[in-house]
């Protein structure tokens, strides 16, 4: 999956699976966290950005 998703232009990182109970409110709490943290750490996307600054 991961060559997949390099191919078609998603930087590694940007992707996180994880399987959490419904039960399992606080899980799904550190997992958002966590996740959130780690793809503001990889900053602005760098691959298919489109800039909405052009106008056709």
């Amino acid at each position: 999956m991961k060559n997949l998703l390099e191919y078609v232009g998603i930087e590694p990182g940007r992707l996180h699976f994880s399987w959490i109970s419904s039960a399992e409110a606080t899980k799904f709490q550190d997992t958002v966290i966590k996740v959130t943290d780690a793809v503001k750490e990889l900053g602005p996307a760098q691959r298919m950005v489109k800039d909405i600054r052009r106008v056709a």
